[in-house]
């Protein structure tokens, strides 16, 4: 039986599934936290469905090396590339995948305008493909492909001229009309919120599923039977295939934002 003090893995392609990370921490404060980010080969985005499966296949034997009793892939890419693989090879290690939060948003919105921003690789597979068309009659959807967004969080660019150019060219061409949600379909864009509420105004509900995700986790645990109780808080602890003390230092800073 696998040992319940064990940490639990956090993986992305770089430091955006730490916008997850938080949220399972808040939700389940007593148990470790492992977070690996492999920013050496990110963006995934950019990379073919097959070596997104293999550098997500490295990820989990490099931590099950390591010692962990759940792994969280906290990136939509990888997940929509890799999980079903995943799942297949390591049968026995609860894997929690993350997907957009298209039905919260429907389920607010019914009839709506919906935005759904994520890079090119998820919006093109077939399980975003099969979650957008499951929603079709319910809202109006729209998929914007954001590549090169997620390379801002990776700098620690989270203001500025150049995001805010950025956005606004690629959401002008929706801000002909009310929107009335925006789902943030990659894990690295939370960490944006603020710039992206100032390109769209107050009015759009901006939603992610990273209580979504930390909650699915839980229930995993507790199904398995590896829920953690202790009095004291549990401990996080970073790691990032580009070992470098600016990038670890970054992956902390954004653990602690307000």
């Amino acid at each position: 039986m696998t040992d319940k003090t064990l940490p639990v893995a956090f993986f992305d392609s770089g430091l955006g599934g730490i916008s997850v990370l938080r949220e399972a921490v808040r939700m389940l404060p007593h148990e470790d936290f492992l977070y690996y980010g492999d920013s050496l080969h990110a963006p995934y985005g950019v990379r073919p469905v097959e070596e997104v499966v293999r550098l997500s296949r490295d990820a989990v034997q490099l931590l099950l090396g390591r010692g962990i009793k759940a792994f969280v892939i906290a990136c939509n890419t990888a997940t929509s590339a890799a999980a079903e693989t995943l799942r297949r090879e390591f049968p026995e290690l609860p894997i929690i995948g993350t997907e957009p939060a298209l039905k919260p948003a429907v389920e607010r919105h019914p009839g709506g305008r919906i935005l759904v921003m994520a890079t090119a690789m998820t919006l093109n597979e077939k399980k975003f493909d099969d979650l957008r068309r499951h929603f079709l009659r319910e809202a109006e959807i729209h998929s914007v492909a954001c590549s090169g967004l997620m390379e801002f969080v990776e700098r620690g660019e989270l203001s500025g001229a150049a995001l805010d150019g950025y956005l606004r060219e690629k959401l002008a061409p929706y801000l002909d009309a009310p929107i009335d949600a925006i789902v943030l379909g990659c894990t690295h864009y939370p960490f944006l919120t603020g710039a992206i509420r100032a390109v769209v105004g107050e009015g759009p509900e901006i939603l992610d599923g990273s209580r979504g995700i930390a909650a699915q986790l839980r229930r995993r645990l507790d199904e398995a039977g590896l829920l953690r109780s202790r009095e004291q808080a549990g401990r996080v602890t970073f790691l990032n295939s580009l070992d470098e003390p600016e990038l670890l230092a970054r992956a902390e800073a954004l653990f602690h934002l307000p």
